[in-house]
């Protein structure tokens, strides 16, 4: 395969992490160009894997979407360190490696001997950057979490909803996914931190906490003033019209702050309501809002997603199509910028995944491989330390890899 020079191209990373957050973090730095090394347990692998959706329903450890994404650009090992042997392998692949980062529970790192401070005893200038979900401390330390747990711990759930109902969370796993971009951003630094001055670095990330420090001003308001946070959807809205609203073939979303009020009057082709003393203030808007949006139907739903968007661009008002998965794949805007790009993968064949989250001129995103089948590179990476196919043959016959 040849050699690409990318911004991250010399990096070593050692991945010992599964599921969503971890493996997205060492995704980030596989895909900007850091060798990975991705280390599974003989026979199941990551939990990823297993884990759909899957071409045609099917279940396959080499097919899962979800595995196949979040692994591009990295090799797989397989490596049972629950053996001493295991154990003493890792210890030899570290001293190699620039970057650790693991996703176990607290102490379970600890447990097989491979702690910080015994990793750093051999490699001084490693730095090992732990992902759990309460981090390695704590009352909460040893408890297990699910992405609405965490949501609603931190903080963040009772931002979302109805404030008349129960709070809400937003859709699947964002919380796993930002965690995973916040511990590459924090694992890079370290990292540059050790290349200038030589000095390792244990990182111990809690998904709870970088939950808790984006809940914007909630903490500020709480200690000026009490506040205990509020939820403002459906008939909190102080400025109507806001939020989603019907069309011919789907949703479209803005809002009506007071400077666009006549561009949003204009866009449905009744500039005259701009005058009209209903909708003139705030206030009135709110009082007159089933008004209000009884006119905003009657144009809407005469009109596709594509001819709003066009209206409130001719208009100068800002509204969105609210895109479906289909629309996003197929919008022409994503389409010239390579948004999303096509893998060819040996078993599940070719797929579409998002590509770049952000460009760079020089040395920056690029996909050298799909995600690895599972041990896929045990001979290539330990007949670099030195193993031979007889000596692996032996280790996967006694369970080590």
């Amino acid at each position: 395969m040849a050699t690409i020079d990318q911004a991250l191209s010399g990096m070593k990373v050692l991945d010992l992490t599964h599921y969503i957050a971890g493996p997205f973090c060492t995704k980030l730095l596989a895909d900007y160009g850091a060798d990975v090394i991705k280390i599974e347990r003989p026979g199941n692998g990551d939990g990823a894997r297993h884990v759909g959706p899957f071409p045609g329903d099917i279940p396959d450890p080499e097919k899962s979407g979800l595995f196949l994404y979040l692994n591009t650009n990295k090799r797989s090992i397989t490596l049972n360190l629950k053996t001493q042997t295991g154990v003493d392998i890792l210890k030899k692949l570290v001293k190699q490696a620039d970057i650790l980062v693991e996703s176990f529970s607290p102490g379970v790192m600890s447990g097989l001997g491979l702690d910080y401070q015994t990793l750093k005893q051999i490699k001084p200038q490693l730095v090992m950057t732990s992902l759990s979900n309460f981090g390695q401390s704590g009352p909460y330390r040893d408890w297990k979490a699910t992405e609405i747990t965490l949501y609603a711990l931190s903080g963040q759930m009772y931002k979302l909803g109805d404030s008349a109902r129960e709070p809400l969370k937003h859709a699947l796993n964002v919380t796993q996914y930002y965690a995973g971009k916040i511990a590459s951003l924090v694992t890079l630094a370290a990292a540059l931190r050790a290349g200038d001055k030589s000095l390792g670095e244990y990182i111990d990330t809690s998904i709870f906490e970088i939950l808790v420090c984006d809940i914007d001003n909630a903490i500020v308001d709480y200690d000026y003033g009490g506040e205990k946070g509020t939820r403002r959807i459906s008939k909190d809205r102080p400025f109507p019209p806001f939020g989603g609203f019907p069309v011919k073939d789907g949703y479209v979303a803005f809002q009506g702050a007071e400077r666009w009020m006549p561009r949003l009057f204009a866009m449905i082709g009744k500039p005259e309501l701009k005058d009209d003393p209903r909708f003139s203030k705030p206030a009135n808007r709110k009082k007159h809002e089933a008004e209000l949006n009884e006119l905003l139907f009657s144009w809407l739903l005469d009109h596709t997603k594509q001819e709003v968007f066009e209206a409130g661009g001719n208009a100068r008002h800002p509204v969105a199509p609210v895109f479906n998965t289909e629309d996003l794949v197929k919008d022409s805007h994503y389409a010239e910028r390579g948004t999303f790009i096509e893998i060819e993968h040996p078993v599940a064949g070719t797929l579409t995944y998002p590509g770049a989250p952000f460009k760079m001129s020089e040395a920056g995103f690029a996909i050298r491989r799909p995600a690895p089948l599972l041990g896929e590179h045990n001979e290539e990476i330990y007949g670099g330390l030195g193993y031979s196919a007889k000596d692996l043959a032996i280790l996967r016959s006694c369970g080590v890899i």
